[in-house]
């Protein structure tokens, strides 16, 4: 990924700290142009665009990271989530295979009917004969 899409910008973190805390600017906010980069082809653009819609602000990908003391731990650790997140966006999807239930599982099912309906059928009032 070209470091030079990436946009990062720094704050204050919470958290631990000691005396610096208030002072140094630990918080690292990584922001990527989806719809810009030169790290995606047209494909792979479009399937990120579609799977991360939700984590998207127009077509800006943002992460952050503020769990380490150090600024650039928590580069790192933004770099880390974000190719992290375009690597899994970007994958093919996976199709499922279709199975045949288990003889335990259908089984377990038909019995479950068979209480199910007994249960119904205490619920009937007794037949007058």
């Amino acid at each position: 990924m070209p470091a030079a899409e990436l946009v990062e910008q720094f704050s204050r973190s919470s958290g631990p700290g000691g005396q610096g805390v208030n002072t140094t600017d630990s918080r690292v906010q990584l922001s990527l142009d989806l719809a810009t980069t030169s790290a995606l082809d047209d494909g792979q653009r479009r399937r990120a665009l579609a799977r991360l819609a939700s984590r998207l602000s127009g077509t800006v990908l943002t992460v952050s990271a503020s769990e380490h003391r150090s600024q650039l731990d928590n580069r790192n650790a933004a770099r880390r989530r974000i190719i992290v997140l375009l690597r899994d966006a970007v994958a093919p999807a996976s199709t499922r295979r279709a199975t045949r239930p288990t003889k335990g599982s259908q089984r377990r099912r038909l019995q479950a009917k068979i209480r199910r309906s007994d249960t119904k059928q205490q619920r009937k009032p007794p037949r007058a004969e």
